[in-house]
């Protein structure tokens, strides 16, 4: 039985792992020089800047192309929809710690 669970962890853990990295491969950093030129980024580009936010961090660490917020924004439409996006992970988490 111990095994049984010891496997179950286990193969929790490798899907965690590939859900991260397939995450982190989303995560993408604009250039500054590119900034100037590019459109800013919106409500729906800090939507999903907050929801790619951990993993985006974790790969940042290994990476320095790899960024959490994006520089090319318009403000506080971005910052609405990236706490939006933080909060959707953050309370999908701790409804599922409740059950």
């Amino acid at each position: 039985m111990k095994n049984f669970k010891l496997n179950v962890v286990s193969k929790y853990f490798l899907y965690a792992l590939l859900v991260t990295v397939l995450f982190t491969s989303c995560a993408d950093v604009t250039n500054i020089e590119a900034c100037t030129t590019v459109e800013t980024y919106g409500f729906w580009s800090g939507l999903w800047h907050g929801i790619i936010a951990p993993f985006a961090w974790i790969g940042s660490l290994f990476s320095s192309e790899i960024a959490i917020y994006a520089v090319n924004n318009n403000g506080g439409w971005y910052d609405f929809g990236f706490i939006i996006g933080i909060g959707a992970l953050t309370s999908s988490s701790t409804s599922a710690t409740r059950r």
